[in-house]
């Protein structure tokens, strides 16, 4: 059997989980179903191991989610085969056809299996059979996709229909007869009476070769870009980053349209996994743990006579009376009350924040950087509370500041602080003051977690009063927005 090698796509922004997920830290990163296991792209990735036979997962990204990306490799113990990072959005084609190229390179005969990085999957097991069988049929030059038999008429899925059964595989593989996009809620409700219809749940397995055959032939544009920018892209701190104007020549088209509703190599297998896209706070709800009166809670919520609930809190109390059927996710920096049953349109509240260039729909309070984290804890019309956190070897860039001076105290951990030519070691307890306009760095030279609060004074506090003289992340300057 060829070598099946896991595909992870982690480009989403994931707007319809706000206020929880933002555009700089979106829903593959956060921790939902119990708020203590992995993320979501944490359990993407132990999906599908190496001990398991499987290759070093092969992840694409944008920029933006780099760091995040290469952290929760770390964390999982895992090692990628490339982590490739897309300079522009070009949808599921061309990103797909990029991996496809980069197996081929290593491994011309490997097996994709093309996984989203932000879905959930309960019976892990069952899936891996799954993937295995699939495997099988992608040998002989198949395009697999796994369809989920659905038990509500849900109207965000687009759904397959089932064809005749594939010879050889025992009535588990089947041709596709047609894919149909999102039904409204009279034509979803007949797909599930009549059976034979499934989610199309944008899991594909195939071999790296056919899927280049039948994506040249139908989709040649996007994989003319994509071997073009796999061909110019350059290599920085083990990422891989394509070449822009060639890749930004795709057309910006989905792998379904682009191929696997054009094909006629496309088979469906049915599975019963557990399988959910996690796609919104009423999806989530659905496959949470609920108690008698069918509420889901994270956090701290006293509920009186209230029932079919999701509530998410991060810090407050939450407490309801005499409410039913809503979604309240309560963050530091905004709450969400929701009809459950219009949980979908939180996308629009999001076009309205990005529409008033407001900061809610792009960042959290805490914002995560390569060397660790800051969070904002106070904020006034001349001043600025952060807690900063280094991960140990962490390092700051060298920077200065035109309009604010910086006050550092030292709560956990051991600093090293570069103030013009003056390295100095500040411990707990100690502090370090920096004024205005002068060259600084912070870093942690120990081996546990450094953690300082920095107070800023200064006329204007934003992010992008920074000049930096070095940066051992090679960031843009956009990056710290």
């Amino acid at each position: 059997m060829a070598k099946i090698h896991p595909v992870i796509l982690s480009g989403g922004s994931g707007t319809r989980l706000w206020p929880l997920s933002r555009a700089m830290y979106p829903k593959q990163f956060i921790r939902l179903l119990d708020g203590e296991g992995p993320t979501f792209l944490g359990a993407t990735l132990r999906r599908l191991t190496t001990e398991a036979g499987f290759a070093a997962p092969t992840l694409i990204s944008n920029n933006n989610h780099r760091f995040l990306v290469r952290e929760e490799l770390e964390q999982a113990h895992l090692a990628a085969s490339e982590i490739i990072l897309e300079p522009v959005a070009r949808n599921t084609a061309a990103a797909i056809a990029v991996a496809a190229l980069a197996v081929m390179q290593t491994d011309p005969g490997g097996i994709l299996v093309v996984m989203p990085s932000d879905h959930a999957i309960q019976d892990e097991e069952r899936f891996v059979e799954a993937v295995r069988l699939a495997a099988k049929a992608a040998a002989l030059d198949k395009l697999v996709l796994f369809g989920i038999k659905p038990n509500a008429p849900h109207t965000e899925y687009g759904y397959i229909q089932q064809g005749r059964a594939i010879d050889g595989f025992g009535g588990q593989a089947f041709a596709v007869a047609a894919f149909a996009e999102k039904p409204d809620a009279g034509t979803a409700q007949r797909y599930l009476d009549e059976g034979g219809h499934f989610w199309n749940s944008g899991l594909f397995v195939f071999s790296a070769r056919a899927f280049l055959s039948e994506a040249s032939r139908l989709a040649p544009d996007v994989v003319d870009a994509a071997r073009n920018a796999l061909a110019g892209a350059k290599r920085d701190l083990g990422f891989l980053r394509l070449d822009e104007e060639a890749f930004a020549k795709s057309p910006n088209i989905s792998v379904d349209y682009a191929v696997m509703e054009k094909t006629d190599a496309a088979v469906m297998l049915p599975i019963d996994v557990g399988w959910s896209d996690a796609g919104s706070w009423a999806s989530l709800w659905e496959i949470g743990s609920r108690d008698g009166q069918e509420n889901h809670v994270h956090g701290d919520a006293v509920l009186e006579d209230s029932s079919g609930l999701y509530v998410h809190s991060d810090r407050s109390l939450v407490a309801t009376i005499g409410v039913k059927d809503l979604v309240i996710v309560d963050t530091p920096d905004a709450l969400l009350v929701a009809d459950r049953a219009r949980a979908q349109d939180v996308s629009k509240i999001v076009a309205k924040l990005r529409q008033s260039e407001r900061k809610e729909q792009e960042q959290h309070l805490r914002n995560y950087r390569p060397w660790g984290f800051f969070e904002t804890l106070s904020i006034g019309p001349r001043f600025q509370v952060k807690l900063l956190h280094v991960k140990p070897g962490g390092k700051l860039s060298m920077q200065r500041h035109h309009h604010r001076s910086e006050h550092w105290v030292v709560v956990q951990g051991t600093a090293k602080v570069t103030v013009g030519d003056t390295e100095t070691l500040v411990r707990e307890n100690e502090s370090v003051y920096i004024v205005a306009t002068q060259w600084h760095r912070l870093e942690n030279p120990g081996k546990v977690s450094l953690e300082l609060i920095e107070v800023q004074i200064g006329t204007y506090l934003g992010e992008d009063d920074i000049i930096r003289g070095e940066d051992v992340y090679h960031r843009n300057p956009d990056e710290t927005k």
